[in-house]
């Protein structure tokens, strides 16, 4: 059973909010398996650093995290007044989105099912000490 009315568990929960400098991108046409090859490359890396190697990597799904990690920088410049240079990942992950179902026409009239997977992209940054 609930442990109280639901005015006050929304209250606890929102006290708790996480105030590291952080970006989500939803609904990125890109598979979670093929956007986690890039994300391993950049965690636990300085911003600087993990902005080269994304600005370098040949994979289509770099660029688009390239533009969620500056937005996410943007965040915490704007919105907590560090410094860009002091910035590192904290954390980054995607998780698995809707998937498009799409029926592609094969021989003798079969049709075979693809599927177009998308995913949800978090990047956490945090100041060096």
């Amino acid at each position: 059973m609930a442990k109280g009315h639901r005015s006050q568990i929304k209250r606890e929960r929102n006290a708790n909010k996480d105030t590291r400098p952080s970006a989500k991108l939803s609904y990125a046409r890109i598979p979670v398996q093929k956007a986690c090859f890039v994300l391993d490359a950049i965690r636990g890396k300085s911003y600087v650093e993990a902005k080269a190697i994304l600005t370098y990597n040949p994979r289509y799904a770099s660029g688009v995290i390239l533009k969620l990690l500056e937005s996410a920088a943007a965040n915490a410049e704007n919105n907590s007044g560090l410094n860009k240079e002091s910035l590192f990942i904290e954390e980054c992950y995607a998780s698995q989105g809707p998937i498009m179902k799409r029926i592609q026409p094969r021989a003798q009239g079969r049709a075979y099912r693809i599927e177009k997977r998308m995913s949800h992209i978090t990047v956490i940054l945090n100041e060096k000490n």
